[in-house]
């Protein structure tokens, strides 16, 4: 069964929004390994509120930490280490993995998410913007993933349409463009499903289908 992982090219590109819908689509159980930011609504929280999923569905966290900062920070701050062989990906599927940040986020002092990414050796999903920059950051996020041999489903985009960005860098890379989620409003479990569904075929995140 599918088992892949959610990544971004920045932090706030809207992996939660897009997880939430994702994992809703599929009926997945979804995990945040490390949530660095406790205040207001935890992305668990929000996909719990967005993705219309049952409480058993929603994994905890593995490190919880109080300041919303990188977590290599976060964790020092909360006087935590991180262990990131307790990040192994719980045995579930189908299962969405949402990481923190971007892909060269630190984790420790010695090790990035992408770093961890390749060490489950799950399929990734690239969120990326539709605005100005993401040329740049998703060739360069797309870069990093194939030197390290990590498989990619390919890249789906948040925001308005921006046909030419969407095609330059699916041409460039190489990597399919699942499709691009729009703005939601009002954004509830109900809006985001039809939006998703709408937008993106669920035949592309199955996992098992050759990269």
């Amino acid at each position: 069964m599918t088992r892949l992982v959610v990544a971004g090219t920045d932090t706030n590109v809207g992996k939660t929004v897009f997880s939430a819908a994702l994992a809703g689509a599929l009926g997945a159980y979804y995990w945040k390994p490390v949530q660095a930011g406790l205040e207001g609504e935890t992305d668990t929280i929000s996909v719990a509120r967005l993705s219309g999923l049952p409480e058993e569905k929603l994994l905890p966290e593995a490190y919880r930490l109080r300041t919303p900062a990188s977590p290599h920070l976060a964790a020092r701050l909360d006087g935590v280490a991180i262990d990131v062989d307790r990040l192994a990906p719980p045995d579930r599927a189908p299962l969405v993995i949402e990481t923190a940040g971007g892909l060269m986020t630190p984790l420790t002092e010695a090790s990035l998410t992408i770093d961890l990414i390749a060490r489950w050796r799950l399929p990734v999903v690239l969120c990326a913007r539709t605005t100005l920059g993401t040329i740049n950051h998703s060739l360069l996020s797309l870069e990093a993933l194939r030197r390290r041999d990590i498989p990619i489903i390919g890249v789906a985009f948040i925001g308005e349409e921006n046909e030419e960005t969407q095609r330059i860098i699916a041409k460039l890379s190489g990597a399919r463009a699942l499709g691009r989620l729009p703005f939601v409003a009002p954004l509830g479990a109900e809006t985001l499903r039809e939006a998703f569904l709408a937008h993106f075929r669920l035949a592309d995140f199955d996992s098992r289908l050759p990269q």
